[in-house]
């Protein structure tokens, strides 16, 4: 069972998430803040997770900061930007990510994009997918 950690700071999407990606047969960890998440990676019976999905905006740590220590400790996972704010998609770290899934009331395009990086983990050519309720661009 594929394994995802979900940073995310606001309780009912984490419930709400958490369940689209169960019903989908993913095991799904929580982070309520990137500290949190941080402490999850770095743990010493952590296993890490297959893909992770990041929240910017949160308390104590955001995203970007979080983002950035994820890379500094090489942690080979897929990263989904999952933001409220489109604006951020050209962000330096944002674009160190692997997908920028804008947020929506419908998670299909999130479900989609975890399905297609985890489908796609052992791929030689890396691409950015950037996806909004409006369009989908593939940056490679």
């Amino acid at each position: 069972m594929k394994r995802i950690l979900l940073v995310e700071d606001d309780k009912h999407l984490q419930f709400l998430i958490r369940e689209e990606l169960v019903d989908e047969g993913y095991e799904v960890v929580i982070a309520g803040d990137g500290i949190e998440a941080m402490s999850l990676l770095q743990a010493e019976d952590a296993r890490n997770p297959d893909l992770i999905i990041l929240d910017i905006r949160m308390p104590r740590m955001d995203g970007f900061e979080t983002m950035g220590h994820i890379l500094k400790s090489r942690v080979d996972s897929p990263i989904i930007i999952h933001s409220a704010f489109s604006g951020y998609k050209n962000h330096p770290l944002t674009m160190a990510a692997d997908a920028y899934v804008v947020k929506s009331h419908d998670f299909t395009r999130l479900k989609a994009t975890v399905s297609e990086l985890l489908g796609a983990k052992d791929s030689v050519y890396p691409c950015l997918l950037y996806t909004s309720d409006a369009a989908d661009e593939l940056l490679c």
